[in-house]
Order: structure tokens, then sequence, then C-alpha cells
């Protein structure tokens, strides 16, 4: 049985993302058998985040100084507008280096069943951003769930009336995928979403 500073812990340590209960009291054990100075680092540096870590004025990516660097940096296409869920999935696409646009980072995805709603997300600082800022092309870069194509019909019909022209960005098979090992809806979105050769 855990004491009930450990069981704290271990409930504090199962309300992040991905960590189930056994992760939670692996990593209350852990930190037990560190010196306390190696707390007191995690609880400094979870602090320190919490102060310097906000919102970019512009692309609401997480940074320390608004506007960010990316949304400073003036070698990157101003008139292409990337909408993302996370800044977790910015970081994705920034890794590929095929893209060198905007970004706009909408925090979360429409998910009626967790009560997520489009007023939930930055969706109205997304179109705060259109009327100042001019884009030739929009690109929804939503997860291909249900909850993220909810979020990108929502936006498309949103945004329509703008008559900036909207892509959607591909989904299917991933490199060296097998045909046979494809579920049905990634293997029919690939047949949807092919392109001209």
């Amino acid at each position: 049985m855990l004491t009930p500073s450990l069981q704290h812990l271990v409930d504090a340590f199962a309300q992040l993302p991905g960590i189930g209960r056994k992760s939670a009291t692996r990593l209350a054990f852990h930190l037990m058998r560190q010196d306390a100075a190696t707390s007191e680092a995690l609880a400094h540096a979870i602090l320190d985040a919490h102060a310097h870590v906000h919102f970019c004025e512009f692309c609401q990516d997480l940074c320390e100084a608004s506007p960010c660097e990316m949304c400073q940096d003036p070698t990157r296409d101003s008139e292409l507008l990337c909408i993302v869920e996370t800044p977790q999935d910015l970081h994705a696409i920034e890794a590929t280096r095929e893209y060198r646009g905007r970004y706009h980072v909408l925090h979360g995805a429409i998910s009626p069943l967790e009560g997520i709603s489009p007023r939930d997300l930055k969706i109205a600082e997304l179109l705060a951003r259109l009327k100042t800022q001019s884009f030739r092309e929009i690109i929804l870069a939503t997860n291909p769930s249900v909850e993220g194509e909810a979020t990108a019909l929502y936006l498309k019909n949103l945004l329509r009336p703008l008559c900036i022209p909207i892509s959607r960005i591909a989904s299917g098979l991933p490199m060296g995928a097998h045909l046979e090992f494809a579920d049905k809806a990634t293997l029919g979105r690939s047949i949807l979403d092919r392109r001209a050769l």
C-alpha cells in the first residue's frame, strides 16, 4: 500500500497523457530513488516552463518570445498557412523540411464526445489573424482521425466565404507499408487521395 504522499505523486503522474497507473507508479518510485536535488530540478523545470512559455500572438505555437522565431523568419512564405492541431504536429511537419510557410496551432480538435467544441480551440485567433494577414492558400493538416476530419470540415465551411484556396493534407499508406495489411479506411483514403504521376 502506498503512503498518502506517494499516492498523491502517482495520481499526479497518471493525469499526464499516455501515462497509465503502472507507468505513473514506476515514475514515482524512480523519483523516490533519486536524491532530492533531482526532484527539485524537475519541479523547477515545470514551474519555469509555466512562467516563461506562452502562446505566440500570431501562430499560437508555444514560445518564450512573441512573435515566435518562425513568425519572425523573413525567409518563410508568408502567404502560405498550415493549420495543425498541436505544437507536436507543427514540429513533425517542420522535421520533414518540405514546408516553409506559416502555421496556426489550434491546440486540439473538435470532439463532442470529449466536450471539445470549436470555441475551445484557437479558432477565434485564426479568424482574427485572417482579417489582418492575407494568404494565397490554407492547408488543413489536422490528423486523419474522426476528430481531425470533423475539425477540417468545420474549418473548410467556416473559411469558404474568405475565397482563399483551401487544401487538405493527403492521408493513406505510409512508406514501406503492404496493401494486404492496411485497414480498409486507410486503404480507401489512399485510393481517394491518389495523385497524377
